[in-house]
Formats: structure tokens, sequence, C-alpha cells
């Protein structure tokens, strides 16, 4: 855990190939955490090919992190990549203020990075995992809202990813489910105090997408059958996410807040 891109058999797409911006997002400035990989890559190359500036943070994949620059910079935009450790509230507030040294202010924040980790038995949840996914998961959301909020003009936008796990959770991902159903209501919670500052907060709820955390922390059987229980027969490819965080944080999504969008290939939640 929690796994590299350039590991991963077969590769995910993150819309290196396919996406196509159209200045949704022209002179925006965005802080992506857990921009280095899966949904967070997605997103990166999303917002930097639809003009905004990007800094996302990373755990320790300096690999992927370059990878992630590399693809905002041939977007023609600024990219600022920061190793940050966000289950610790100094990081969070740390990596707000690196961002507005560089920029001068954060347009779109997108709480994004997560830890996941599978049990057989609630038995089995060691004390210090229950606490760690707590810390980064929800925590770390308030940690870097609060710092990034005072930076945020009238206009700007909150996009949390929470997940169909906080509606219809897994046994086996129970610490996970439990904190994705707190960012859900964290976000709508948020919504009622922000908008007053004409700050829009949204969520995004995927079901089963191909990233790092699906090889790295689950068995190879649930592996195998990852996403079978979709629609679509499959998990989602990151770049199937990332228009919905571009819509979010675009003016097309003006009249839009406090509202969670599910991208689940159409398994319903409960």
């Amino acid at each position: 855990m929690p796994g590299s891109e350039y590991e991963m058999q077969p590769k995910a797409d993150h819309g290196e190939e396919t996406y196509r911006g159209c200045e949704k997002l022209s002179g925006r400035v965005a802080l992506i955490t857990g921009g280095d990989s899966g949904i967070g890559r997605a997103i990166a190359i999303a917002y930097a090919r639809e003009g905004a500036d990007v800094a996302f943070t990373y755990l320790s994949e300096d690999e992927d992190a370059r990878a992630t620059e590399n693809l905002i910079i041939d977007s023609g935009r600024k990219a600022l990549p920061i190793r940050s450790d966000q289950s610790e509230k100094a990081n969070c507030v740390s990596a707000v203020e690196q961002v507005v040294e560089q920029f001068g202010r954060i347009d779109i924040l997108v709480n994004n990075a997560a830890f996941q980790k599978t049990y057989e038995s609630i038995q089995e949840i060691p004390e210090d995992d229950i606490r760690h996914v707590f810390k980064t998961n929800i925590e770390a959301f308030f940690h870097l809202t609060q710092s990034a909020v005072p930076h945020m003009r009238p206009g700007s936008s909150i996009i949390n990813t929470t997940s169909i796990q906080a509606f219809s959770p897994s046994s086996y991902l129970a610490p996970y489910a439990a904190t994705k159903a707190a960012i859900a209501n964290f976000t709508q919670s948020l919504a009622q105090e922000l908008i007053d500052k004409g700050i829009r907060v949204n969520a995004v709820a995927p079901g089963p997408v191909w990233t790092p955390l699906i090889p790295a922390t689950m068995p190879p059987d649930a592996v195998e059958s990852f996403g079978k229980n979709t629609l679509f027969g499959r998990p989602a490819q990151p770049a199937e996410l990332a228009p919905v965080y571009v819509f979010l944080a675009s003016e097309e999504a003006s009249y839009i807040t406090s509202e969670i969008y599910g991208v689940t290939g159409g398994r319903k939640q409960l």
C-alpha cells in the first residue's frame, strides 16, 4: 500500500490520450489531494487541459507524482507537486500555504486522497488502523478546508470525493465506508455555511474505479471480480470520473451546491 500506477496491470486510463479541454477553468488555481494517481491524476489532467494551474498532494509515490506533474506541464499549465501525509494537521496546513505562496489563492479544492484497507472481521481491525483511516479520510478534509477557505473568493468550489460505500457499505471495508459516509454529511453541512461566501460545495460518489488502491489493498479474488457487479460489468476508468469534477468546478454548475453525484456504473445507492 498505497500502490503505484506504474506497477498496475492493466494500466489505468486517466485521459492522457483522450481528454480535450475547452477552457472551462481558464485562469483558475486548483489544489487536488492525492493527485499523483487514480481519480486524482485524471482530475489533474482534465483541470490542466481546461486551463487551470494545478497543485496536488501525494503521499510517497515520487515516480507517479513526477508523471502527473509532467502531464500538467505538457498541457501548458503550472504544476506544484506537494509530498504530504495528510493524516497530520500540520501537513494539511502546510500544503495550502505552499499553494497560496506560489499562486496567491485557491479557486478549487478537491478533497480526494483516502486510505483504504480490507478486513475479514471487525474483530481484526487494529485500533491504529481505525485512527489512521479517520485522520486521513475525514479529519484531513476539515483541516484542508479550514486552511483553504480564507484564500477562496466568491465563485470558488470545493469538491469532496465520497463513495458508493457511504450509502451501500461492504462489511470488509467498514472503517473506510464509515469515513465516506462522514464525507457525504460533511459536504452538505459545509455547503450550508459557505454559500454566504459564494463558495459551492459538492461531492462525487464513485462506484468501483480501477486505481492503485484496488490491487494494493484487496485480495486477488476480489480484484479479479472487481466491478463486475455494475451494469457495465467492469470498473470505471479514472478518466470516466474527471468530467464530473470539471463540471462541478466550472461556471456551468453555478446553481449547484450540497449535491452528491454518483458515478457508479448503474449500481444503485440506498
